[in-house]
């Protein structure tokens, strides 16, 4: 399978990492639009790395103002192969407490103002998303966590709402009754669409605050965020230190086959096909569409 680029999306310190060699910032353009900022490139333990920071550096892009597309094209277009992602969140549970780092395997998906897919008319295809994250890469950070001695969960349900505002009392009710076990802003459609990309994915919810259902923590301020999210900063760049070695410099396929993943989800006949995002596609769908 060739060399594993691991892609990093998250905060724009993430990148800050002793050892990482030569370090450089590079835009790439993408037809989708601008992505969030340039690209961190480097290697790390001979592993080589792609960073992007997903707001921005200076935190410039709300959760719905990312062009989440721009971004994934991005990473795909630098070689990325793997990616994982680094978000703050909200918890929906007790034995969840702040400064958790939480590997949630499923997604509901609440967001309602983002472009959500690279297909659409004149170019229709229907990924699988039961099992949206890559069993290899959240193993993978799961051995990580535990060496480095961070409190974690492996698995549980993503809730993704629009924002930027939090939850109201009702919703935060609600979505804990779900069973869901953390709440946040930006891993849909960002997870929807590495897999169109054919790029396994996988995310680290950092637990920030309990959200506004906990008697305790009857609202959330950014104040309390911030203070919270300089901690876990800190553990997520020892997370990424430690994860890469993992993965390693020689890459082994995903056990879930997302590398073939458009294999059997594009539908439109090829005579059919809308020429003006055949050509957009050519990094997302490239190894399917080249002949075509």
């Amino acid at each position: 399978m060739g060399r594993t680029v691991l892609g990093i999306i998250g905060g724009s310190g993430i990148y800050d990492i002793a050892g990482l060699e030569h370090a450089r910032w590079e835009r790439v353009a993408s037809p989708w639009g601008e992505a969030s900022d340039e690209l961190h490139f480097g290697t790390l333990h001979g592993v080589d790395m792609v960073f992007l920071p997903r707001h921005g550096r200076g935190h410039v892009q709300s959760p719905t103002t990312i062009n989440y597309r721009a971004n994934i094209d991005a990473l795909k277009r630098a070689g990325v192969t793997d990616i994982i992602s680094l978000s703050a969140c909200g918890s929906f549970k007790e034995e969840l407490p702040p400064g958790t780092f939480v590997m949630a395997d499923q997604f509901i998906d609440r967001t309602h103002n983002r472009e959500k897919t690279f297909f659409g008319a004149g170019f229709v295809a229907h990924v699988s998303l039961a099992h949206p994250v890559c069993p290899k890469l959240q193993g993978a950070l799961v051995e990580a966590c535990e060496e480095e001695k961070i409190p974690y969960a492996k698995g549980g349900t993503y809730l993704a709402m629009e924002g930027p505002q939090f939850s109201t009392l009702a919703e935060s009710k609600l979505y804990k009754s779900w069973g869901c076990s953390v709440i946040g802003m930006t891993a849909m459609p960002e997870a929807k669409l590495a897999r169109e990309a054919e790029l396994p994915y996988a995310i680290v919810a950092m637990v920030t605050d309990f959200d506004c259902w906990h008697p305790d923590h009857d609202h959330v301020t950014v104040e309390t965020v911030v203070k919270v999210l300089t901690g876990n900063a800190d553990k997520a760049r020892a997370l990424v230190k430690r994860v890469a070695p993992k993965l390693g410099p020689e890459r082994s396929p995903s056990p879930l086959g997302i590398e073939t993943t458009l294999d059997t989800a594009i539908i439109t006949a090829p005579d059919k096909r809308d020429a003006e995002l055949f050509a957009k596609l050519d990094a997302v769908a490239g190894r399917v569409l080249k002949g075509n």
